[in-house]
Protein backbone atom coordinates (compact mmCIF):
# COMPACT_ATOMS: atom_id res chain seq x y z
CA UNK A 1 0.00 0.00 0.00
CA UNK A 2 0.97 3.27 -0.85
CA UNK A 3 2.04 6.24 1.62
CA UNK A 4 -0.77 8.51 -0.11
CA UNK A 5 -2.91 5.31 0.22
CA UNK A 6 -2.17 4.63 3.84
CA UNK A 7 -3.15 8.48 4.44
CA UNK A 8 -6.76 8.16 3.24
CA UNK A 9 -7.18 5.60 5.30
CA UNK A 10 -6.23 7.27 8.57
CA UNK A 11 -8.04 9.82 7.34
CA UNK A 12 -11.30 7.93 6.74
CA UNK A 13 -10.86 6.42 10.30
CA UNK A 14 -10.55 9.61 12.04
CA UNK A 15 -13.52 10.92 10.40
CA UNK A 16 -16.07 8.20 11.23
CA UNK A 17 -14.72 7.84 14.88
CA UNK A 18 -15.51 4.06 15.52
CA UNK A 19 -16.90 3.59 18.90
CA UNK A 20 -18.30 0.41 20.67
CA UNK A 21 -21.76 0.16 22.21
CA UNK A 22 -21.93 1.66 25.56
CA UNK A 23 -21.89 -0.40 28.17
CA UNK A 24 -23.96 0.27 31.77
CA UNK A 25 -21.69 -1.83 34.37
CA UNK A 26 -24.40 -1.09 36.65
CA UNK A 27 -26.75 -2.47 35.07
CA UNK A 28 -24.67 -5.70 34.29
CA UNK A 29 -23.38 -5.90 37.99
CA UNK A 30 -25.03 -9.33 38.40
CA UNK A 31 -23.06 -11.06 35.35
CA UNK A 32 -20.10 -8.84 36.43
CA UNK A 33 -20.15 -10.70 40.03
CA UNK A 34 -20.70 -14.01 38.72
CA UNK A 35 -17.80 -13.83 36.43
CA UNK A 36 -15.61 -12.02 38.27
CA UNK A 37 -16.43 -14.38 41.74
CA UNK A 38 -15.05 -17.67 38.40
CA UNK A 39 -11.99 -15.96 38.00
CA UNK A 40 -11.10 -15.01 41.46
CA UNK A 41 -12.22 -18.71 42.57
CA UNK A 42 -10.18 -20.61 40.02
CA UNK A 43 -7.00 -18.46 41.07
CA UNK A 44 -7.43 -19.21 44.51
CA UNK A 45 -7.77 -22.38 43.98
CA UNK A 46 -4.08 -22.94 42.24
CA UNK A 47 -2.94 -22.03 46.06
CA UNK A 48 -1.32 -24.72 48.08
CA UNK A 49 -2.57 -24.40 51.10
CA UNK A 50 -5.05 -26.86 52.01
CA UNK A 51 -7.55 -24.25 53.96
CA UNK A 52 -7.30 -22.16 50.53
CA UNK A 53 -8.87 -25.05 48.61
CA UNK A 54 -10.77 -26.67 50.92
CA UNK A 55 -12.50 -23.47 52.82
CA UNK A 56 -11.74 -20.48 51.24
CA UNK A 57 -12.35 -21.41 47.82
CA UNK A 58 -16.53 -22.46 49.03
CA UNK A 59 -16.47 -19.42 50.85
CA UNK A 60 -15.80 -16.98 48.53
CA UNK A 61 -18.60 -18.77 46.02
CA UNK A 62 -20.77 -17.90 48.52
CA UNK A 63 -19.78 -14.36 48.85
CA UNK A 64 -20.21 -14.77 45.07
CA UNK A 65 -23.32 -15.61 45.02
CA UNK A 66 -24.73 -13.35 47.75
CA UNK A 67 -23.36 -10.27 46.06
CA UNK A 68 -24.89 -11.36 42.70
CA UNK A 69 -28.08 -11.75 44.75
CA UNK A 70 -27.38 -8.33 46.45
CA UNK A 71 -26.96 -6.59 43.19
CA UNK A 72 -30.25 -8.41 41.55
CA UNK A 73 -32.02 -6.74 44.64
CA UNK A 74 -30.37 -3.40 44.08
CA UNK A 75 -31.12 -3.20 40.24
CA UNK A 76 -34.89 -4.44 40.76
CA UNK A 77 -37.27 -2.05 39.13
CA UNK A 78 -35.12 -0.39 36.81
CA UNK A 79 -35.67 -1.80 33.59
CA UNK A 80 -32.51 -1.41 32.06
CA UNK A 81 -31.74 -2.31 28.29
CA UNK A 82 -28.31 -3.09 28.42
CA UNK A 83 -25.27 -3.12 25.56
CA UNK A 84 -26.95 -1.76 22.83
CA UNK A 85 -30.21 -4.17 23.64
CA UNK A 86 -28.74 -7.11 23.63
CA UNK A 87 -29.44 -7.53 27.49
CA UNK A 88 -33.17 -7.01 29.19
CA UNK A 89 -32.03 -6.20 32.48
CA UNK A 90 -35.44 -6.38 34.29
CA UNK A 91 -36.95 -7.72 36.89
CA UNK A 92 -38.02 -11.25 35.28
CA UNK A 93 -34.33 -11.33 34.84
CA UNK A 94 -33.66 -10.48 37.90
CA UNK A 95 -35.70 -12.92 39.77
CA UNK A 96 -34.46 -15.74 37.72
CA UNK A 97 -30.65 -14.39 38.73
CA UNK A 98 -31.81 -14.62 42.53
CA UNK A 99 -33.27 -18.48 41.84
CA UNK A 100 -30.40 -19.29 40.24
CA UNK A 101 -27.71 -18.12 43.07
CA UNK A 102 -29.87 -19.72 45.68
CA UNK A 103 -29.79 -22.98 44.03
CA UNK A 104 -25.93 -22.53 43.24
CA UNK A 105 -25.57 -21.58 46.77
CA UNK A 106 -27.03 -25.06 47.98
CA UNK A 107 -25.19 -26.63 45.60
CA UNK A 108 -21.56 -25.09 47.27
CA UNK A 109 -23.10 -25.99 50.84
CA UNK A 110 -24.51 -29.97 49.88
CA UNK A 111 -20.82 -30.85 48.05
CA UNK A 112 -18.54 -28.10 50.70
CA UNK A 113 -17.17 -31.71 51.86
CA UNK A 114 -18.19 -34.13 48.99
CA UNK A 115 -15.69 -35.91 46.68
CA UNK A 116 -16.39 -34.37 43.65
CA UNK A 117 -14.53 -30.88 44.48
CA UNK A 118 -11.84 -32.85 45.23
CA UNK A 119 -11.18 -35.25 42.51
CA UNK A 120 -12.03 -32.38 39.83
CA UNK A 121 -10.07 -29.40 42.23
CA UNK A 122 -11.92 -27.08 44.44
CA UNK A 123 -11.03 -24.25 42.07
CA UNK A 124 -12.48 -25.47 38.63
CA UNK A 125 -15.31 -26.49 40.31
CA UNK A 126 -16.32 -23.90 41.60
CA UNK A 127 -15.43 -21.50 38.89
CA UNK A 128 -17.46 -24.18 36.77
CA UNK A 129 -20.10 -23.20 38.85
CA UNK A 130 -20.24 -19.75 38.67
CA UNK A 131 -19.93 -19.80 35.01
CA UNK A 132 -22.80 -22.36 34.80
CA UNK A 133 -24.88 -19.69 36.77
CA UNK A 134 -23.65 -16.43 34.98
CA UNK A 135 -24.56 -18.56 31.28
CA UNK A 136 -28.09 -18.75 33.54
CA UNK A 137 -28.29 -15.26 34.16
CA UNK A 138 -27.36 -14.19 30.24
CA UNK A 139 -29.74 -16.56 28.91
CA UNK A 140 -32.99 -15.53 30.30
CA UNK A 141 -31.52 -11.61 29.78
CA UNK A 142 -31.13 -12.07 26.58
CA UNK A 143 -33.42 -9.75 23.83
CA UNK A 144 -31.64 -11.20 20.60
CA UNK A 145 -30.88 -14.67 19.15
CA UNK A 146 -27.38 -14.01 19.43
CA UNK A 147 -27.08 -13.48 22.44
CA UNK A 148 -29.55 -16.11 23.47
CA UNK A 149 -26.78 -18.72 21.72
CA UNK A 150 -24.04 -17.37 23.60
CA UNK A 151 -26.02 -17.82 27.12
CA UNK A 152 -26.69 -21.51 26.82
CA UNK A 153 -23.53 -22.33 25.64
CA UNK A 154 -22.14 -20.67 28.30
CA UNK A 155 -24.44 -22.76 30.73
CA UNK A 156 -24.08 -25.86 29.54
CA UNK A 157 -20.18 -26.41 28.64
CA UNK A 158 -19.41 -26.04 32.21
CA UNK A 159 -22.16 -28.55 33.37
CA UNK A 160 -21.11 -31.20 31.17
CA UNK A 161 -17.68 -31.02 33.12
CA UNK A 162 -19.33 -30.90 36.36
CA UNK A 163 -21.05 -34.12 35.95
CA UNK A 164 -18.10 -35.66 34.96
CA UNK A 165 -16.38 -34.64 38.36
CA UNK A 166 -16.28 -37.90 40.50
CA UNK A 167 -13.75 -38.97 38.19
CA UNK A 168 -12.57 -42.13 39.56
CA UNK A 169 -17.01 -43.04 39.27
CA UNK A 170 -17.37 -44.83 36.35
CA UNK A 171 -21.12 -43.83 35.95
CA UNK A 172 -20.17 -39.83 36.76
CA UNK A 173 -17.85 -40.23 33.67
CA UNK A 174 -20.82 -41.78 31.90
CA UNK A 175 -23.05 -38.47 32.80
CA UNK A 176 -20.79 -36.02 31.20
CA UNK A 177 -20.47 -37.69 28.36
CA UNK A 178 -24.06 -38.62 27.77
CA UNK A 179 -24.71 -34.98 28.82
CA UNK A 180 -22.33 -33.33 26.55
CA UNK A 181 -23.42 -35.61 23.62
CA UNK A 182 -27.20 -34.63 24.22
CA UNK A 183 -26.46 -31.24 25.48
CA UNK A 184 -24.09 -31.07 21.57
CA UNK A 185 -27.26 -32.10 20.02
CA UNK A 186 -29.66 -29.77 21.81
CA UNK A 187 -27.77 -26.48 21.37
CA UNK A 188 -26.98 -27.91 17.18
CA UNK A 189 -30.69 -28.01 17.37
CA UNK A 190 -31.33 -24.54 18.78
CA UNK A 191 -28.65 -23.40 16.50
CA UNK A 192 -30.60 -23.97 13.35
CA UNK A 193 -33.95 -22.81 14.69
CA UNK A 194 -32.02 -19.40 15.54
CA UNK A 195 -31.08 -19.26 11.87
CA UNK A 196 -33.78 -20.33 10.48
CA UNK A 197 -36.20 -17.15 12.50
CA UNK A 198 -33.46 -14.62 11.74
CA UNK A 199 -33.79 -15.79 7.68
CA UNK A 200 -37.50 -15.40 7.80
CA UNK A 201 -37.91 -11.99 9.91
CA UNK A 202 -34.82 -10.31 8.94
CA UNK A 203 -33.53 -9.49 12.33
CA UNK A 204 -31.96 -11.41 15.39
CA UNK A 205 -33.42 -8.83 17.78
CA UNK A 206 -36.45 -9.92 19.92
CA UNK A 207 -38.91 -6.97 19.72
CA UNK A 208 -37.99 -6.48 15.65
CA UNK A 209 -38.63 -10.32 14.95
CA UNK A 210 -42.18 -9.44 16.84
CA UNK A 211 -42.83 -6.83 14.44
CA UNK A 212 -42.14 -8.57 11.70
CA UNK A 213 -44.36 -11.21 12.70
CA UNK A 214 -47.08 -9.07 13.26
CA UNK A 215 -46.85 -7.49 10.08
CA UNK A 216 -46.84 -10.01 8.44
CA UNK A 217 -43.55 -9.93 6.53
CA UNK A 218 -42.48 -13.30 7.45
CA UNK A 219 -41.94 -15.90 5.60
CA UNK A 220 -44.18 -19.03 7.10
CA UNK A 221 -42.45 -21.81 5.71
CA UNK A 222 -38.91 -20.58 7.17
CA UNK A 223 -40.82 -18.90 10.23
CA UNK A 224 -42.40 -22.39 11.35
CA UNK A 225 -39.53 -24.26 11.27
CA UNK A 226 -37.38 -22.18 13.17
CA UNK A 227 -39.96 -22.33 15.49
CA UNK A 228 -40.21 -26.21 15.90
CA UNK A 229 -36.57 -26.45 16.02
CA UNK A 230 -35.91 -23.55 18.76
CA UNK A 231 -38.78 -25.22 20.61
CA UNK A 232 -36.42 -28.98 19.98
CA UNK A 233 -33.47 -27.36 21.40
CA UNK A 234 -34.93 -26.00 24.49
CA UNK A 235 -37.03 -28.51 25.24
CA UNK A 236 -33.73 -30.97 25.76
CA UNK A 237 -32.66 -28.21 27.90
CA UNK A 238 -35.88 -28.15 30.39
CA UNK A 239 -36.30 -31.99 30.13
CA UNK A 240 -39.56 -32.18 28.19
CA UNK A 241 -40.90 -35.50 26.43
CA UNK A 242 -39.74 -36.80 23.68
CA UNK A 243 -36.28 -34.94 24.32
CA UNK A 244 -35.88 -36.03 27.83
CA UNK A 245 -33.94 -39.39 27.39
CA UNK A 246 -30.87 -38.50 29.11
CA UNK A 247 -32.40 -37.10 31.79
CA UNK A 248 -32.79 -40.33 34.31
CA UNK A 249 -28.76 -41.63 33.81
CA UNK A 250 -27.33 -37.99 33.41
CA UNK A 251 -29.61 -37.26 37.02
CA UNK A 252 -28.31 -40.41 38.88
CA UNK A 253 -24.68 -40.30 37.22
CA UNK A 254 -23.49 -36.95 37.80
CA UNK A 255 -22.61 -36.03 41.72
CA UNK A 256 -25.71 -35.54 43.84
CA UNK A 257 -25.27 -31.57 44.72
CA UNK A 258 -24.84 -30.90 41.20
CA UNK A 259 -27.72 -33.35 40.28
CA UNK A 260 -30.02 -30.60 42.86
CA UNK A 261 -28.27 -27.78 40.99
CA UNK A 262 -29.56 -28.86 37.41
CA UNK A 263 -32.85 -30.24 38.23
CA UNK A 264 -33.96 -26.65 39.40
CA UNK A 265 -31.63 -24.32 37.90
CA UNK A 266 -31.55 -25.71 34.53
CA UNK A 267 -35.29 -25.60 34.26
CA UNK A 268 -35.49 -22.55 35.95
CA UNK A 269 -33.13 -21.25 32.73
CA UNK A 270 -34.86 -22.98 30.01
CA UNK A 271 -37.97 -21.58 31.09
CA UNK A 272 -37.09 -18.55 31.66
CA UNK A 273 -36.10 -18.26 27.95
CA UNK A 274 -39.30 -19.68 26.57
CA UNK A 275 -41.04 -17.05 28.53
CA UNK A 276 -38.72 -14.57 27.37
CA UNK A 277 -38.76 -15.97 23.28
CA UNK A 278 -42.34 -17.39 22.73
CA UNK A 279 -44.09 -14.31 24.55
CA UNK A 280 -42.24 -11.60 23.59
CA UNK A 281 -40.61 -12.45 20.13
CA UNK A 282 -42.63 -14.94 18.46
CA UNK A 283 -46.38 -14.33 20.72
CA UNK A 284 -48.10 -12.69 17.42
CA UNK A 285 -47.83 -16.42 16.05
CA UNK A 286 -48.80 -17.88 19.52
CA UNK A 287 -52.05 -19.56 17.74
CA UNK A 288 -49.33 -21.71 15.85
CA UNK A 289 -47.11 -22.75 18.49
CA UNK A 290 -50.02 -23.22 21.31
CA UNK A 291 -51.39 -25.75 20.57
CA UNK A 292 -48.04 -27.77 19.94
CA UNK A 293 -46.72 -26.99 23.47
CA UNK A 294 -49.88 -27.94 24.81
CA UNK A 295 -49.60 -31.39 23.24
CA UNK A 296 -46.04 -31.49 24.13
CA UNK A 297 -46.57 -30.89 27.86
CA UNK A 298 -49.82 -33.33 27.94
CA UNK A 299 -47.08 -35.95 27.06
CA UNK A 300 -44.41 -34.74 29.36
CA UNK A 301 -47.01 -35.39 32.12
CA UNK A 302 -47.99 -38.90 31.07
CA UNK A 303 -44.31 -39.81 30.29
CA UNK A 304 -42.62 -38.24 33.60
CA UNK A 305 -45.18 -39.76 35.92
CA UNK A 306 -45.46 -43.46 34.15
CA UNK A 307 -41.35 -43.57 34.34
CA UNK A 308 -41.18 -42.86 37.74
CA UNK A 309 -43.53 -45.25 38.86
CA UNK A 310 -41.28 -48.11 38.43
CA UNK A 311 -38.02 -46.61 39.82
CA UNK A 312 -36.29 -47.75 43.22
CA UNK A 313 -33.16 -45.11 42.36
CA UNK A 314 -34.51 -42.03 44.37
CA UNK A 315 -32.11 -39.73 41.50
CA UNK A 316 -34.11 -41.56 38.99
CA UNK A 317 -37.05 -41.27 40.29
CA UNK A 318 -36.53 -37.72 40.96
CA UNK A 319 -35.33 -37.16 37.63
CA UNK A 320 -38.83 -38.50 35.65
CA UNK A 321 -40.68 -36.22 38.09
CA UNK A 322 -38.74 -33.35 36.83
CA UNK A 323 -39.74 -34.19 33.44
CA UNK A 324 -43.34 -34.76 34.64
CA UNK A 325 -42.84 -31.15 36.56
CA UNK A 326 -41.86 -29.71 33.24
CA UNK A 327 -44.72 -30.19 31.32
CA UNK A 328 -46.69 -28.59 34.58
CA UNK A 329 -44.61 -25.55 34.16
CA UNK A 330 -45.39 -25.77 30.28
CA UNK A 331 -48.67 -24.98 30.59
CA UNK A 332 -47.83 -21.26 32.28
CA UNK A 333 -46.05 -20.58 28.87
CA UNK A 334 -48.54 -22.15 26.68
CA UNK A 335 -51.39 -19.41 27.20
CA UNK A 336 -49.46 -16.46 26.52
CA UNK A 337 -50.92 -14.51 29.53
CA UNK A 338 -49.74 -12.15 32.17
CA UNK A 339 -51.04 -14.65 34.92
CA UNK A 340 -49.32 -17.36 32.81
CA UNK A 341 -45.95 -15.92 33.32
CA UNK A 342 -46.59 -15.24 36.60
CA UNK A 343 -47.47 -18.74 37.63
CA UNK A 344 -44.82 -20.15 35.49
CA UNK A 345 -42.21 -18.14 37.83
CA UNK A 346 -44.09 -18.72 41.21
CA UNK A 347 -43.63 -22.28 40.36
CA UNK A 348 -40.01 -22.22 39.56
CA UNK A 349 -39.81 -20.73 42.68
CA UNK A 350 -41.74 -23.44 44.32
CA UNK A 351 -39.80 -25.80 42.73
CA UNK A 352 -36.24 -24.70 43.89
CA UNK A 353 -37.76 -25.26 47.30
CA UNK A 354 -39.10 -28.54 47.28
CA UNK A 355 -36.27 -30.45 44.83
CA UNK A 356 -32.92 -28.65 47.14
CA UNK A 357 -34.83 -30.26 50.31
CA UNK A 358 -35.08 -33.29 49.03
CA UNK A 359 -31.68 -33.81 47.27
CA UNK A 360 -30.17 -32.55 50.80
CA UNK A 361 -31.54 -35.68 52.22
CA UNK A 362 -30.24 -37.87 49.54
CA UNK A 363 -27.19 -36.51 49.99
CA UNK A 364 -27.00 -37.04 53.58
CA UNK A 365 -27.86 -40.93 53.42
CA UNK A 366 -25.34 -41.28 50.69
CA UNK A 367 -22.92 -40.18 53.48
CA UNK A 368 -24.68 -42.70 56.10
CA UNK A 369 -25.47 -45.78 54.39
CA UNK A 370 -24.70 -48.33 52.01
CA UNK A 371 -27.38 -47.90 49.60
CA UNK A 372 -26.65 -44.99 47.89
CA UNK A 373 -29.53 -43.39 46.71
CA UNK A 374 -31.99 -46.64 46.90
CA UNK A 375 -35.27 -46.54 48.29
CA UNK A 376 -33.62 -48.07 50.57
CA UNK A 377 -31.45 -45.54 51.77
CA UNK A 378 -34.51 -43.36 53.76
CA UNK A 379 -36.22 -47.02 54.97
CA UNK A 380 -36.92 -46.43 58.49
CA UNK A 381 -35.54 -42.35 58.70
CA UNK A 382 -38.47 -41.49 60.79
CA UNK A 383 -36.99 -43.65 63.58
CA UNK A 384 -33.61 -43.14 62.86
CA UNK A 385 -32.85 -39.61 61.57
CA UNK A 386 -36.42 -37.36 62.19
CA UNK A 387 -34.95 -34.52 60.96
CA UNK A 388 -33.61 -35.84 57.93
CA UNK A 389 -37.22 -37.78 57.68
CA UNK A 390 -39.27 -34.79 57.79
CA UNK A 391 -37.44 -32.43 55.19
CA UNK A 392 -38.22 -35.54 52.07
CA UNK A 393 -41.19 -35.89 53.89
CA UNK A 394 -42.62 -32.48 52.89
CA UNK A 395 -41.18 -32.45 49.69
CA UNK A 396 -42.54 -35.27 48.58
CA UNK A 397 -46.08 -34.13 49.87
CA UNK A 398 -45.34 -30.37 47.82
CA UNK A 399 -44.16 -32.68 45.01
CA UNK A 400 -47.02 -34.18 45.12
CA UNK A 401 -49.62 -31.06 45.54
CA UNK A 402 -50.80 -31.89 48.58
CA UNK A 403 -52.75 -28.82 50.76
CA UNK A 404 -50.53 -26.61 53.13
CA UNK A 405 -47.39 -26.79 50.71
CA UNK A 406 -46.41 -24.38 48.43
CA UNK A 407 -46.68 -27.01 45.43
CA UNK A 408 -50.27 -27.01 45.95
CA UNK A 409 -50.32 -23.38 45.70
CA UNK A 410 -47.90 -23.79 42.42
CA UNK A 411 -50.06 -26.27 40.99
CA UNK A 412 -53.45 -24.10 41.64
CA UNK A 413 -51.93 -21.30 40.23
CA UNK A 414 -50.92 -23.09 36.66
CA UNK A 415 -54.33 -24.75 36.54
CA UNK A 416 -55.80 -21.25 37.22
CA UNK A 417 -54.09 -19.41 34.27
CA UNK A 418 -54.80 -22.27 31.92
CA UNK A 419 -58.84 -22.54 32.85
CA UNK A 420 -58.66 -18.67 32.61
CA UNK A 421 -56.54 -18.81 28.62
CA UNK A 422 -58.84 -21.49 27.45
CA UNK A 423 -56.45 -24.86 28.32
CA UNK A 424 -58.77 -26.19 30.86
CA UNK A 425 -58.06 -29.76 29.23
CA UNK A 426 -54.68 -29.54 30.11
CA UNK A 427 -55.39 -27.90 33.14
CA UNK A 428 -57.21 -31.67 33.60
CA UNK A 429 -53.95 -33.12 32.73
CA UNK A 430 -52.35 -31.88 35.28
CA UNK A 431 -54.71 -32.97 37.82
CA UNK A 432 -54.25 -36.83 36.38
CA UNK A 433 -51.17 -36.23 36.55
CA UNK A 434 -51.05 -35.84 40.14
CA UNK A 435 -52.85 -38.03 40.98
CA UNK A 436 -50.91 -40.54 38.91
CA UNK A 437 -47.51 -38.92 40.60
CA UNK A 438 -49.03 -40.08 44.32
CA UNK A 439 -47.96 -43.85 43.09
CA UNK A 440 -44.04 -42.90 43.88
CA UNK A 441 -44.23 -39.88 46.05
CA UNK A 442 -45.90 -42.13 48.71
CA UNK A 443 -43.90 -44.99 48.21
CA UNK A 444 -41.27 -42.75 49.28
CA UNK A 445 -43.24 -41.65 52.34
CA UNK A 446 -44.37 -45.15 53.27
CA UNK A 447 -40.66 -46.01 53.26
CA UNK A 448 -39.56 -43.44 55.39
CA UNK A 449 -41.88 -44.13 58.19
CA UNK A 450 -43.39 -47.42 57.43
CA UNK A 451 -40.34 -49.89 56.83
CA UNK A 452 -37.55 -50.91 59.24
CA UNK A 453 -33.75 -49.82 58.27
CA UNK A 454 -32.25 -52.33 56.06
CA UNK A 455 -28.95 -53.78 58.50
CA UNK A 456 -26.37 -51.88 55.79
CA UNK A 457 -24.58 -49.34 58.33
CA UNK A 458 -21.55 -50.09 59.32
CA UNK A 459 -19.73 -48.16 62.14
CA UNK A 460 -17.22 -46.41 61.71
CA UNK A 461 -13.90 -46.55 64.13
CA UNK A 462 -15.17 -43.68 65.95
CA UNK A 463 -18.82 -44.63 66.22
CA UNK A 464 -20.47 -43.14 63.56
CA UNK A 465 -21.93 -44.23 60.18
CA UNK A 466 -19.78 -44.80 56.94
CA UNK A 467 -21.03 -45.28 53.58
CA UNK A 468 -20.23 -47.69 51.04
CA UNK A 469 -22.88 -48.75 48.10
CA UNK A 470 -23.83 -47.13 45.30
CA UNK A 471 -21.80 -43.56 46.35
CA UNK A 472 -18.12 -42.33 46.36
CA UNK A 473 -18.09 -39.86 49.05
CA UNK A 474 -17.29 -42.42 51.50
CA UNK A 475 -16.09 -40.62 54.50
CA UNK A 476 -16.04 -41.27 57.95
CA UNK A 477 -17.65 -37.77 59.14
CA UNK A 478 -21.19 -39.41 59.53
CA UNK A 479 -24.25 -36.67 58.97
CA UNK A 480 -23.03 -33.43 58.14
CA UNK A 481 -24.48 -30.13 59.57
CA UNK A 482 -24.46 -27.93 56.91
CA UNK A 483 -26.57 -30.89 54.52
CA UNK A 484 -28.96 -31.12 57.61
CA UNK A 485 -29.38 -27.30 57.26
CA UNK A 486 -30.07 -27.18 54.13
CA UNK A 487 -33.23 -29.65 54.10
CA UNK A 488 -34.65 -28.02 57.22
CA UNK A 489 -34.56 -24.61 55.68
CA UNK A 490 -35.76 -25.22 52.13
CA UNK A 491 -38.84 -27.57 53.83
CA UNK A 492 -39.53 -24.94 56.42
CA UNK A 493 -39.91 -23.00 53.21
CA UNK A 494 -42.28 -25.35 51.51
CA UNK A 495 -44.46 -25.53 54.25
CA UNK A 496 -44.68 -21.81 55.02
CA UNK A 497 -44.64 -20.22 51.60
CA UNK A 498 -47.84 -23.10 51.25
CA UNK A 499 -49.87 -21.36 54.27
CA UNK A 500 -48.61 -18.16 53.59
CA UNK A 501 -47.83 -17.55 49.64
CA UNK A 502 -48.57 -14.10 49.00
CA UNK A 503 -45.00 -12.60 49.26
CA UNK A 504 -44.25 -15.22 46.24
CA UNK A 505 -47.51 -14.24 44.38
CA UNK A 506 -46.11 -10.30 44.84
CA UNK A 507 -42.83 -11.18 43.35
CA UNK A 508 -43.82 -13.53 40.96
CA UNK A 509 -46.38 -10.97 39.41
CA UNK A 510 -43.58 -8.33 39.83
CA UNK A 511 -41.32 -10.42 37.74
CA UNK A 512 -44.22 -11.03 34.85
CA UNK A 513 -44.78 -7.24 34.94
CA UNK A 514 -41.68 -6.95 32.77
CA UNK A 515 -42.97 -8.83 29.81
CA UNK A 516 -45.10 -6.58 28.56
CA UNK A 517 -46.09 -8.03 25.38
CA UNK A 518 -49.64 -9.53 26.66
CA UNK A 519 -50.55 -6.69 28.48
Amino acid sequence: MTAIAKLNVGIMAAQFHLRGPHINYAAISPFEALLGGSVIVLLVGLLRSRFAREQLVPALTLLALAVTIAVSIWQWNDHISAISGALAVDDLALALTIIFATAGAAAVILSWRAQAPRESAHGEFHALLLAAIAGMAILVAAQNLVTLFIGIELLSIPLYVLCATEMHRASSLESGLKYLIIGSVGSATLLYGLALLYGATGSTDFSAIASSIAAGHSSDVLLLTGIALVLVGLCFKASVAPFHQWTPDVYEGAPTPITAFMAVATKAAAFGVLLRIFDVALIADNLDWGPALATLATITIIVGNVGALGQSSLKRMLAYSSVAQAGYIMGGVVVSTRLGASATIFYLIVYLLMNLAAFAVIVARERETLHGDDIDAVAGLGSERPWLAWPLTIAMLSLAGIPATAGFIGKVYLIQALVDGNYTWLAVVIVVGSMISLGYYLRVIAAIWMREAPSAVLPSANGRPVLAGGSSEADTQGPHLEVAIVALAFAVATVFFGIVPQPLFDFANHAAASLTSFL
